[in-house]
């Protein structure tokens, strides 16, 4: 560790210089030789630190939204090529290439933090040593040795250190083993709590894999290496594991991934307040809303559920973000049907009951019947109806003309073909009853 805190040994002068200047504020307020001057010294330089790094925090939030407008092409890359690992890994570097992004962009605050952590170390390790490092001077240097944290001194470890600094090495162990909980506890929350409620679940991809990789390695990793950390150190990587969970929980809140269960929980408390008042609250909110009217059919469940609760509510989303009372000028989905607020739905016919269907059965065949009747009436005086040839069903046609005698011709089956049902004696067809009213012919029956 030594090693590697002296390739960072360019910075420790502006790193000291940092802490020194935050120290002759704390000192006039706390005393120069407390813990807490010293303490809250280091947690400063974190926050400095951090504000500096927001424009590269951002750039991991982008990086992580254009991974998750990725998936749906890295799942067909998968299954495409899933039997062939090596063509797999080929395809999804070019895609990255193509879409310019890069899936250790999430790494890229901790890589930054990483020179002022180590020159922290050096600084530390040098007052543990008693060495000027950087701007300390000598009296500096006895003030740091003579702080104490909870009873630890700012620069002792967990193996090593006490003795030197003339405390016990229990409280020591005691007080850096709770550090290296803490420490490694809240590494694993941050990433966990972007795991569980800021990712897509639903599309399992490299990344993922990469980011639940990242939350088990990162806390073994603090763990393993912060018995050889300085009690400072210590201070100093717990103050931005809590920094980054802060962070990193106020931006799911406000802008979550779409498809994630953070995303839900937004727009429900969207639509409660929109319900409620009427109004987009934000600039933030009306973009969300114009990118979720614009999917249009690549909604997804949250989004749809929060399209037909406002109107539901009798307002309608616009494409521009805002809502507005009346109909809806855009499509909403319900389930997987799309429909708009100016064509209304279709209606299926209802199903009869089998008593309605006898019924109208029966009144249409007496109508027929009468109908036949006067045909056959007017056709005696006319010339004999028209006979099928021999073999045919039976069946009754119109004539196209007037007949000679002035009727209608009856068609009458051939000589050898069963009578219609007009006759008492005549037996039903196949799948007709005998005497009474007839099921109706469903429209498709060539019979």
């Amino acid at each position: 560790m030594d090693t590697i805190a002296s390739w960072f040994s360019f910075i420790t002068t502006p790193v000291s210089w940092v802490i020194v200047q935050f120290h002759t504020l704390y000192g006039w307020i706390f005393g120069a030789d407390t813990g807490w001057a010293w303490g809250l010294s280091i947690v400063s330089l974190v926050i400095i630190i951090r504000i500096c790094l927001i424009p590269l925090f951002v750039k991991q939030i982008k990086a992580t939204r254009a991974m998750q407008t990725l998936q749906p092409e890295m799942k067909r890359i998968q299954e495409r090529y899933k039997s062939d690992k090596q063509r797999q890994s080929e395809e999804m570097m070019k895609l990255y290439k193509e879409s310019g992004t890069n899936p250790l962009a999430s790494c890229l605050p901790i890589l930054v933090q990483s020179p002022f952590f180590f020159a922290l170390y050096h600084v530390l390790d040098g007052i543990a040593s008693n060495k000027k490092i950087g701007v300390i001077n000598d009296k500096l240097l006895d003030s740091a040795q003579q702080a104490h944290i909870f009873g630890a001194p700012l620069a002792a470890k967990f193996t090593s250190g006490a003795d030197s600094l003339g405390a016990d090495l229990t409280t020591v162990r005691i007080v850096t083993a709770f550090m290296i909980i803490m420490m490694s506890a809240s590494q694993f929350f941050t990433q966990r709590q972007l795991m569980t409620k800021n990712v897509d679940t639903s599309v399992k991809t490299p990344f993922m894999q990469q980011q639940r990789l990242l939350m088990y390695v990162f806390p073994i990793m603090f763990a393993v290496f912060g018995i050889n950390f300085p009690v400072g150190v210590l201070l100093y990587w717990l103050t931005t594991n809590v920094w980054t969970m802060g962070q990193q929980m106020y931006v799911i809140r406000q802008n979550p991934t779409p498809g994630s269960k953070a995303q839900a929980a937004y727009l429900e408390r969207q639509l409660k307040h929109l319900t409620h008042t009427g109004k987009v609250r934000t600039k933030r909110d009306r973009t969300a809303i114009k990118a979720i009217v614009a999917k249009g059919r690549e909604r997804n469940e949250a989004e749809r559920k929060f399209i037909n609760g406002l109107n539901k509510a009798g307002f309608a989303a616009q494409p521009d973000g805002t809502i507005e009372k009346g109909e809806s000028s855009v499509a909403t989905l319900e389930g997987d049907e799309t429909t708009t607020g100016a064509v209304p739905r279709r209606q299926q016919p209802k199903r009869q009951s089998k008593s309605q269907r006898q019924s109208g059965t029966a009144a249409g065949g007496g109508a027929a019947t009468g109908t036949d009747a006067d045909s056959s009436g007017t056709g005696k005086g006319g010339a004999g109806g028209a006979k099928p040839q021999g073999g045919n069903r039976p069946t009754q046609k119109k004539s196209a003309g007037k007949n000679t005698g002035g009727g209608s011709t009856a068609a009458k089956p051939a000589g050898g073909g069963k009578s219609g049902a007009s006759g008492s004696g005549s037996q039903a067809k196949q799948g007709q009853r005998k005497g009474g009213p007839q099921r109706p012919k469903h429209p498709s029956s060539k019979k």
